[in-house]
């Protein structure tokens, strides 16, 4: 089973319920499509690990991970309401 690191406690956002993001760092190659596509939400660094910015985006950025998560080629991101 790959190794996965949810967000705890999604919360309410004053009016907005967020989403919780969700990556298997065994599937992710680290080849930044998602942060192209959602820069406030990902992010790969000069080390070459993905790092999770926000974990509990507001849902204003769904659009962004939505894409973020379409366009991993090894289906590593995955969104939880």
């Amino acid at each position: 089973m790959g190794h996965e690191t949810p967000a705890i406690g999604c919360s309410r956002l004053g009016t907005l319920w967020c989403m919780r993001v969700i990556v298997d760092f065994d599937q992710c190659e680290s080849n930044a499509l998602c942060m192209a596509a959602a820069p406030e939400v990902f992010e790969v660094r000069d080390d070459d690990f993905l790092y999770v910015l926000q974990d509990e985006p507001s849902e204003e950025l769904r659009e962004k991970v939505e894409a973020a998560a379409r366009s991993c080629p090894k289906t590593a991101i995955t969104i939880e309401d």
